[in-house]
């Protein structure tokens, strides 16, 4: 059975690869060229093979030498990442998270999930509600990050933009209640916003419409779509399975775009809390969301 290849050499080998040279890696090692020599002698000894050619200046990795880099380099990777995880002290404490409602299905469960793998020590309390309210609870000391809409204010609250993603018309794959007149649309019982800009947006395009569905939670909102009972107002990244957005060329226009951004309490802090915000941070990068200077 051959022998395993020990971690110090592949580093060696690596240091010498990268430098171009034995000199330029027993400075970076911090060690003797002759102690980097005999390593490199070793490795070669372990593998059966050259691993580098003499050039008039340094060398270079031979053919198995190549081969052995992306190797050599994940293996390292790998080493250093395990010393770090496990050596670092496990984050711990309570971290209370607030987020609208729209996400609650969609971008949360992935964000808690590789939360909760990474820092399993970590106690995360979620509120699923309306923008004000949750600005209210952080002001109150309620929360420690709260992910809300804004749209006329992006640049004044203090906050850190996101993203900005627009609210689309969206009706079911398989019904056509887009097709009835007066439209059949969908409202939350208790959202200024449905007031303020679901239903001008409708009335500035001569949209006629009736309310066909009232309720609280945006899984009502899908759960009507889906069925063919009404058109729904969603951000475009939140649209279910079996649904899909209505376009300009249909007639329906954007209702809005809205910026998403993230507060922090200026109340406390703590790494759990930074490590809850860095992990929201990349959940609201992937490609279906607009970038922030979009706003």
């Amino acid at each position: 059975m051959p022998s395993p290849l020990d971690s110090d050499l592949l580093r060696s080998f690596l240091a010498v690869a990268d430098g171009g040279s034995v000199t330029a890696a027993a400075g970076r090692l911090g060690r003797t060229q002759s102690a980097v020599s005999m390593q490199i002698a070793r490795l070669e000894d372990s593998l059966g093979q050259r691993l580098f050619d003499r050039l008039p200046r340094g060398v270079a990795p031979t053919e198995r030498g190549a081969q052995l880099l992306p190797y050599a380099r994940r293996v390292i990777r790998l080493m250093d990442e395990a010393a770090s995880a496990l050596r670092s002290r496990p984050l711990q404490g309570p971290v209370r998270l607030g987020i609208p409602q729209d996400y609650s299905e969609t971008v949360l469960p992935d964000v808690l999930n590789a939360f909760r793998a990474r820092y399993p020590e970590v106690e995360v309390t979620v509120r699923c509600d309306y923008s004000e309210p949750q600005m209210a609870a952080m002001r109150s000391g309620e929360l420690d990050l709260a992910v809300v809409f804004e749209w006329d204010s992006l640049a004044r609250t203090g906050g850190e933009v996101l993203c900005v993603e627009p609210t689309v018309w969206v009706t079911s794959t398989t019904h056509e209640q887009h097709l009835q007149s007066p439209l059949p649309i969908a409202l939350y019982f208790h959202s200024d916003w449905c007031r303020q800009r679901l239903i001008p947006s409708l009335e500035r395009h001569d949209i006629a419409h009736r309310i066909a569905f009232e309720c609280d939670t945006v899984g009502g909102f899908f759960a009507a779509a889906r069925s063919g009972l009404a058109v729904v107002a969603l951000s475009r990244s939140t649209i279910p399975d079996g649904c899909r957005a209505l376009t300009e060329a249909e007639g329906f226009p954007v209702v809005d775009s809205a910026g998403l951004v993230l507060h922090r309490s200026p109340r406390g802090s703590s790494e759990a809390i930074d490590a809850l915000a860095d992990a929201i941070r990349g959940a609201f990068r992937p490609a279906g969301l607009f970038p922030e200077h979009g706003a």
